[in-house]
């Protein structure tokens, strides 16, 4: 799903680089921002699926609950690191890569 938000910050990108658009780092941070809020409905949607499909597991009882209960908790828990990591992290790692090439133009 990263490389995904990548492909997005970099296609809104060079499409306001295409446009003449990308003269300074707040140029920047609008195609940065056009791009990532194409993905945030998308991933919001995948983690609320995958967590609400695993929420039962972690309040099941019975035979076997033992066993699901650790595999469904380090799941939960990536998904939630993997939507911080794509909506959050990335977009700010993609600006301070891209700035450093306009800042230097």
């Amino acid at each position: 799903t990263g490389v995904v938000m990548l492909l997005y910050l970099d296609l809104a990108y060079e499409q306001w680089r295409g446009e003449g658009k990308m003269n300074s780092v707040t140029d920047l941070r609008d195609a940065i921002y056009h791009g990532a809020v194409k993905r945030v409905r998308p991933k919001a949607m995948t983690a609320a699926v995958i967590i609400a499909g695993l929420l039962p597991i972690m309040w099941s009882h019975g035979a076997g609950a033992d066993v699901m209960k650790r595999i469904a908790t380090p799941m939960i828990g990536g998904v939630i690191t993997s939507t911080l990591m794509e909506l959050l992290v990335y977009p700010a790692i993609f600006y301070i890569w891209r700035a450093r090439r306009i800042s230097t133009s």
